[in-house]
């Protein structure tokens, strides 16, 4: 069974690209599709209608009597979904179809595979064995009351593994090519329908162990320079330091890649930071929502994730903190062995709670400030000179040094920029201490 923490990384490749915000089926970008891994049928690339048929990897393993490797491949297969519209006794392809107070667009949706070759013995590498692959077509119809039907059909897909095996010394390098076999299509629809989307492998190693060829240790160095990839790459996946399951991507990635904690769902478009496009979503207006969740269900599953976001969601965007000890006594310190970037410290570090000394006064959330910028040639940060900001938070980075979050008072979006939880940074010499009205008073 695959480690949920592979599968979360795997799932981000099957969909990376798979729908782009405004995630509207007329914006320019979702025209043209599909994403990374993409194995076209034969002579879709050289007659310019789709992808290359192939992709293939090599990998390094201990070399083991008992050996054996965990094969599953995985990929989106096309799924066209056609609306149409009841016309007396007949039904009339149409672009958009409204049912029950619910709008729908014709589209190419997508439906997961995976498939479980099983355990196969490192004697079958040796031996040059060849794995069939298949995947059934299928049409089906879904009625919309009165108003008229969606008709949902997927290409049959056809395709082989063909395994390969080379000892080298106490290694054996052993190979994976992932090839579609389908015939030729004319035209590139019809190629993407007979393609094989997202494709990618997931390994996992019985009785031996993979070996990283990123970082290779050195006896399995010159070994991991002779292999050799195409169009994928394999690294070592699951648990930092285990070496028994290998993620081969068609998207470049390190060892033990992750997602960050942070991230609260899928967006398909992992160069993104995860704060900046969800607040892109949010300031989508009610139409343009409406023409997203049209598209696609889990687009719909993105609007409404981000409309349901609260404050405190907002803000476990941002990343965390780690404090750094030492450095300040306003900040708690790291109990000795324990390291700053232990998850055990993150306990120890309350940006909101959290204070500073300026200029002799303890500065915390909710104090305020007047700014005074100097340490950077920024144009915008000119405009704040003289300005008096409320502190939302205090942080210190890891080389020690305070940044104080402010919201500007007199900005006329504070109220936004404090929800949001999009502050400016500034430096404790930045600033200085202001008076409320009411102190101003009691000093007066």
């Amino acid at each position: 069974m695959m480690n949920t923490d592979i599968r979360r990384v795997a799932d981000a490749i099957l969909y990376e690209g798979y729908l782009l915000y405004p995630y509207q089926a007329n914006s320019l970008k979702n025209r043209s599709r599909w994403q990374f891994g993409v194995l076209g049928p034969e002579d879709a690339r050289t007659s310019s209608v789709g992808e290359e048929s192939t992709l293939s990897t090599q990998c390094l393993v201990d070399t083991r009597p008992d050996a054996a490797i965990e094969l599953t491949l995985r990929c989106l297969q096309l799924q066209d979904r056609r609306v149409e519209r009841r016309d007396g006794e007949n039904f009339v392809p149409t672009p958009d179809l409204t049912a029950e107070g619910t709008h729908w667009l014709s589209w190419e949706e997508a439906v997961e595979i995976e498939i479980e070759l099983g355990r196969i013995p490192l004697s079958d590498f040796d031996d040059g064995k060849v794995l069939p692959v298949s995947v059934a077509g299928d049409t089906r119809t879904e009625l919309l009351g009165d108003a008229g039907r969606i008709v949902r059909s997927r290409h049959p897909l056809t395709g082989e593994i063909s395994l390969s095996g080379d000892r080298l010394g106490n290694y054996t390098r052993i190979g994976f090519e992932v090839c579609n076999t389908g015939a030729s299509e004319p035209d590139r629809d019809s190629a993407m329908r007979a393609s094989f989307i997202g494709t990618h492998l997931v390994l996992h190693a019985h009785a031996t162990e993979f070996s990283s060829l990123l970082e290779p240790p050195p006896p399995a160095a010159e070994p991991a320079s002779t292999c050799e990839q195409h169009r994928c790459f394999p690294v070592l996946a699951g648990t930092p330091g285990s070496t028994d399951s290998v993620l081969v991507s068609p998207i470049i990635l390190y060892d033990y890649p992750e997602i960050a904690e942070e991230s609260d769902g899928a967006l398909f478009d992992s160069t993104e930071i995860d704060e900046i496009l969800t607040l892109r979503i949010m300031a989508l207006t009610d139409e343009e929502k409406a023409q997203a969740r049209a598209t696609d269900p889990r687009a719909a599953e993105i609007i409404d994730r981000c409309d349901a976001l609260s404050a405190e969601d907002m803000a476990d965007l941002h990343g965390v903190a780690h404090p750094v000890p030492g450095h300040s006594p306003l900040v708690p310190e790291v109990p000795e062995g324990v390291e700053w970037w232990s998850p055990d410290a993150d306990t120890l570090v309350e940006p909101a709670h959290d204070a500073v000394l300026v200029h002799g006064v303890l500065v915390a959330k909710d104090s305020l400030v007047r700014v005074h910028p100097n340490r950077r040639a920024d144009a915008q940060d000119l405009f704040f000179e003289g300005r008096t900001a409320r502190v939302a938070s205090v942080h210190e980075d890891v080389d020690g040094n305070t940044h104080v979050g402010v919201v500007i008072l007199d900005d006329p979006a504070a109220d936004l920029h404090g929800w949001y939880g999009r502050y400016l940074y500034f430096a404790p010499d930045e600033l200085e201490p202001a008076m409320n009205e009411q102190e101003e008073e009691a000093r007066s």
